[in-house]
């Protein structure tokens, strides 16, 4: 079977956002799949992994297109003008107003052609590259990978030119409920409007709907009742690495030595640390100075930076790192942090940390995939990320009982072995070979 894998990001650039792209390409020709990557050549992103690259098959071909986009840092910039000027237009009794961003007809203008974000400038150069492709490589099947949603739109393109063609829409991210409000660069009326109408379209148009979490699942089948159910199936996330032995901060009399606690990814919308800096801070000093924290990777604004920076020299801003050296990072910590007021979406770093054989410690919102994952693996222990107090009493269990929270932590291998990213990338096989063959029996 021949695949052409539709991702914006692809290593070398880096970021949990090619993860999901990557390990399909290197994986699925162990299941007889010969993959093409077509993406963008000079796609924005936070940082450089070319270490990615060499884990890929020597058959697996990767054809880089030009995008019209903005870099990095200048398209964070305009992210972060537009959510100020929301942010001062909901101000309820200040004195003197901004006017709303709609007011202004050039910041307005700008985030109009920007929708539904700004990676739509791939897709002049996506659009006939892929179908280049597919006529003179007789491609047997397209898999699209988002976000960026913008690359949805290429379902409906594709399905009118390709009107047999099975196509596989991957969402790594539920759109809609969450991250609009919690990731998007623009999420007024009309970026709504824009951003339904393209799910609905590409959604209807693809032959397959995968998604990463079962809440994500739900909410599509409930948005689209009419489609048959069995178009909706959940693959989640996983890791690469093997799995390591189980360990915990060991047990220690003296009330001196520092516990390290380390979160690793972006810092961003759906993961504001605020909550838990103020459980930190609630903290009685004596229990504070034994806790060491560690933020590995982006931060996306000024405001979270200046959040944990609240908690002065107890905190490292450590920046973005490669995979590998993420990884090494957390073998080094005794306690793994994680932070998410999502409730349908699961942060590809939480396989990484449930096969990291360390605890989590996870203010996570007591609904969703994220507390049931971490449960079942009994991988760590949750609190509720929207209530300071219930994380700064788990801290404190983390801190002064680290021996008895020892004999209780147990994390179950063989779950956790499921998550692995080759055998489910196995499964992705299975339901490419079949959506291939119900084409075929058709014709």
């Amino acid at each position: 079977m021949k695949l052409l894998l539709i991702t914006y990001s692809f290593p070398p650039a880096a970021g949990v956002g090619v993860l999901r792209a990557h390990s399909l390409a290197r994986y699925l020709p162990e299941s007889g799949v010969q993959v093409e990557v077509l993406t963008a050549r000079n796609a924005a992103a936070v940082g450089q992994d070319a270490s990615l690259l060499q884990q890929l098959p020597a058959g697996v071909v990767v054809h880089r297109t030009w995008a019209l986009d903005l870099p990095f840092a200048v398209r964070k910039f305009i992210k972060r003008q537009l959510a100020r000027k929301g942010e001062q237009a909901q101000k309820p009794q200040a004195p003197v107003q901004d006017a709303p961003a709609s007011a202004n007809p050039i910041k307005q203008l700008v985030a109009n052609l920007l929708l539904p974000d700004p990676q739509v400038g791939w897709l002049p150069f996506a659009w006939p590259a892929a179908r280049r492709r597919i006529r003179k490589h007789h491609i047997d099947a397209v898999l699209i990978t988002v976000p960026p949603f913008s690359s949805a739109l290429l379902v409906s393109r594709l399905r009118r030119a390709f009107p047999s063609l099975p196509i596989v829409l991957d969402f790594r991210d539920e759109w809609l409920y969450t991250t609009l409000d919690l990731v998007s660069f623009n999420n007024n009326a009309k970026a709504r409007d824009v951003a339904a109408t393209a799910e609905a379209a590409s959604v209807t148009d693809a032959t397959c709907v995968v998604c990463v979490t079962e809440a994500a699942t739900r909410a599509l089948q409930n948005r689209y009742p009419q489609l048959p159910p069995e178009r909706f199936v959940c693959i989640p996330n996983g890791y690469d690495r093997t799995p390591l032995p189980v360990a915990f901060p060991a047990p220690d009399s003296d009330l001196g030595r520092p516990i390290t606690l380390t979160y690793a990814g972006t810092v961003y919308g759906s993961t504001d640390p605020t909550s838990f800096v103020d459980a930190v801070l609630s903290l009685p000093s004596e229990l504070r100075t034994r806790l060491r924290l560690r933020f590995i990777g982006h931060i996306e604004t000024p405001a979270y930076r200046a959040t944990l920076e609240r908690l002065g020299t107890q905190v490292e801003l450590l920046g973005f790192m490669p995979q590998a050296q993420a990884l090494q990072e957390l073998e080094t910590t005794d306690y793994l942090l994680l932070i998410t007021h999502d409730p349908i979406n699961v942060a590809a770093k939480l396989y990484d940390y449930i096969s990291s054989g360390k605890p989590i410690l996870a203010a996570v919102h007591p609904e969703g995939d994220v507390r049931d994952i971490v449960e079942r693996t009994r991988t760590g222990w949750c609190a509720d990320v929207r209530d300071p107090q219930t994380i700064a009493k788990l801290l404190r269990e983390a801190i002064e009982r680290a021996p008895a929270l020892a004999e209780q932590f147990h994390p179950d291998a063989a779950l956790i072995a499921q998550y692995h990213r080759r055998p489910l990338t196995s499964r992705y096989a299975a339901l490419l070979n079949e959506l291939v063959a119900a084409k075929k029996n058709a014709g």
